[in-house]
């Protein structure tokens, strides 16, 4: 199909909901119309991994990049997707935009080689870390640093913004898609919370950086390290509201057969906020649990 609405129709309501809105439609339908477009559903759903990027709804749906029309609400408030909140949430709740273009000018000043050079030469260090460091490498060029701050800009953000609010769904939802939400904002956290981590405790920077918050994860009165179990395991706090409370997730995570182990796949390999590994066993876990909750 050139149009994937009716299959993301499919895939992304429940049962009972097709059947009231195919009960509902007016034109003449053959005998067994409804078990016959029900069928179809059940086709569909049989096997579904998830991968962010992919060209097909089938695979998305299960992302955290796909777009929830009626929002998500988790801890108070009220995200356009499940990856809307997990990388809002790297962003204490006072960080202003002002904040992040001052961050920005300081990192653009300094000369980051001895600083990496430093990851480089410990091997126990930058092994278990590869991934973490070269994402490092990436983002404290000056071309990359430069191109945060005019995204920053090119949204018109008010420098008094707070940085987690924005992120938020207000008056008009969808304000940042869930790729803006990865390489804007998730990066540009996920480069304050790596310097802070990876820099040695009386390097300046790290203090300005854990002035600013990011020396940890803030979600009301919890404090959770960034490189950390009890940061990661916040993936499946929030899969539970997505797939235990919306009943059209629900439906869609149940459908795949226990056979079929759950999968994600990322273009860039993997993230330095939580594994590929850590991140498919999550998938797998609230799977179990959607089927266990429908039993009760």
């Amino acid at each position: 199909m050139l149009d994937e609405r009716p299959l993301e129709t499919l895939i992304t309501h429940t049962e009972s909901e097709l059947r009231t809105a195919l009960a509902q439609v007016h034109e003449p339908t053959p005998p067994g119309y409804a078990d016959a477009f029900l069928a179809v559903q059940k086709k569909s759903k049989h096997s579904l991994n998830c991968w962010s990027a992919a060209p097909s709804i089938r695979a998305r749906v299960l992302s955290n990049w796909y777009p929830i029309e009626e929002g998500i609400t988790l801890y108070g408030a009220t995200y356009d997707s499940t990856e809307h909140f997990w990388q809002a949430v790297k962003y204490h709740p006072d960080i202003t935009i002002a904040a992040l273009v001052d961050l920005l000018a300081q990192f653009d000043r300094r000369d980051w080689t001895p600083w990496l050079a430093r990851l480089d030469g410990d091997p126990k260090l930058y092994l278990p870390n590869a991934y973490s460091v070269e994402f490092l490498r990436h983002n404290l060029t000056s071309d990359r640093l430069h191109w945060f701050r005019d995204e920053l800009q090119s949204h018109r953000l008010d420098l008094a913004d707070r940085a987690r609010l924005v992120q938020q769904r207000g008056t008009a939802p969808f304000r940042f898609t869930a790729f803006e939400e990865k390489v804007l904002w998730g990066d540009l956290a996920d480069l304050f919370h790596l310097v802070y981590t990876f820099s040695p405790p009386d390097d300046p920077i790290r203090r300005v950086l854990g002035d600013r918050h990011f020396d940890a994860i803030y979600l009301g009165d919890r404090e959770m390290p960034f490189i950390s179990e009890g940061f990661r395991s916040l993936m499946l706090e929030i899969w539970k509201v997505k797939y235990l409370q919306i009943t059209r997730f629900g439906e869609v995570i149940r459908s795949i057969p226990l056979e079929i182990q759950l999968s994600h796949f990322l273009n860039d390999g993997d993230s330095p906020d939580i594994p590929i590994p850590v991140y498919i066993d999550y998938l797998n876990q609230i799977r179990l649990l959607a089927i266990s909750n429908l039993k009760r």
